[in-house]
């Protein structure tokens, strides 16, 4: 079983009933291994985990940033709830070291996984909510996306998802993604711009912006999400020959 005080501390938060931060930590493999050993895997708390954070964002969103419209409040919020955010969040607090996983994810690395990792996350969140209430749930959100609330705050990209996706289309597909724009509207002054970006010629994202860089960074966020939920397999992409072929997304764990 894993030291659920280390992990407390690093939470910053004391659970009254530490069975819930348990079971936000159990895989669905553990628990199918060892089900006298927890009361449940930690998918239904993702579940409401989801929704908490969404909400938490959300009025954070909504009070740090008066100037923005709808739109923009929702590119925001769902780039900072996207995967690739929680998955880095949960590597910064150490989350992966606690997990509690079956034999097969154990050896397939599972501790690294952005799935598993966004998903405990989640998890704990929801399990904060329902032992603690919603104003330590969200005195945690808001601590541990802190840096991520400020880069948006500044206008910045979230992360550079551009070089992650690079890094990964070169380690796997041997090529690199390339960026076009499909549209540029509004006036000079405040341009808004659309950009797609391609792997080996097949649409895998688009993103738009006031610049050209953000554009590319939300459709490289677009594809990276495209590419997690193909459940580890990017399929379907055209190679030479007009064949069509699956490329293992082994190497695809590195969110930091």
């Amino acid at each position: 079983m894993v030291d659920i005080s280390t992990l407390q501390k690093r939470l910053g938060c004391s659970f009254k009933n530490p069975a819930l931060l348990i079971q936000a930590l159990a895989h669905k493999s553990y628990f199918r291994e060892n089900p006298d050993c927890v009361s449940g895997n930690n998918e239904r708390l993702e579940f409401l985990g989801d929704t908490v954070l969404s909400l938490i964002m959300s009025e954070a969103l909504l009070f740090k940033n008066p100037a923005f419209t709808e739109g923009d409040l929702s590119k925001r919020r769902a780039a900072v709830v996207s995967q690739p955010a929680l998955a880095t969040v949960a590597k910064k607090i150490g989350l992966g070291d606690f997990l509690l996983l079956g034999i097969g994810e154990e050896r397939c690395r599972g501790r690294e996984k952005p799935s598993l990792l966004s998903d405990a996350l989640e998890a704990v969140i929801a399990a904060i909510y329902l032992d603690r209430g919603f104003r330590a749930a969200r005195k945690f959100v808001l601590k541990v996306f802190e840096e991520i609330m400020a880069a948006y705050a500044s206008g910045a990209p979230l992360l550079d998802y551009k070089s992650q996706l690079q890094e990964y289309s070169q380690k796997t597909l041997t090529s690199l993604p390339t960026y076009h724009r499909v549209l540029a509207s509004g006036p000079e002054h405040q341009r808004e711009f659309e950009m797609e970006v391609r792997l080996r010629g097949v649409s895998y994202g688009r993103g738009s912006g006031m610049s050209k860089r953000v554009a590319e960074q939300q459709s490289a966020l677009c594809a990276l999400q495209r590419l997690t939920e193909e459940q580890g397999t990017l399929k379907h992409l055209t190679v030479e020959g007009g064949e069509a072929r699956t490329v293992p997304l082994d190497c695809f764990t590195n969110f930091n």
